[in-house]
């Protein structure tokens, strides 16, 4: 009975510091700083655009505490339009090359300092 004692305090301690890691964890996530990640996908004259940003909301209502935002789309250095969603299209680019930019700003154009530039090439009909 006395060995076993020692082996349930070491257990006891490894699951108190398990649990001391977990919460440490959460507090880093929570505090981490906003990223994007682009995933895109030519259809055509179209860009099919997937966002993955963290640290940003693109909601403007609701109790959120996160930072509030949308995207800036640039196409060859020209703003094209603002997306409010995570997900969007690019719709009726020429044949050829096109440079896209992406740029998350909040919602009075103050930028985040996440961007992502990606080259796209249309096919010609």
């Amino acid at each position: 009975m006395m060995k076993r004692i020692p082996i349930l305090i070491v257990l006891i301690n490894l699951l108190v510091m398990t649990c001391a890691i977990d919460v440490t964890n959460a507090e880093e996530k929570k505090n981490e700083f906003p990223s994007l990640f682009v995933h895109h996908e030519t259809r055509g004259s179209t860009i099919l655009v997937e966002c993955l940003v963290t640290g940003i909301t693109f909601r403007e209502s609701g109790p959120s505490k996160k930072n509030h935002g949308k995207i800036i789309v640039w196409v060859d250095g020209l703003k094209k339009f603002e997306a409010t969603k995570a997900a969007f299209m690019i719709k009726g680019l020429s044949p050829g090359g096109h440079k896209i930019k992406l740029e998350v700003v909040d919602l009075h154009n103050v930028p985040y300092g996440l961007t992502k530039e990606f080259l796209v090439n249309i096919p010609s009909k």
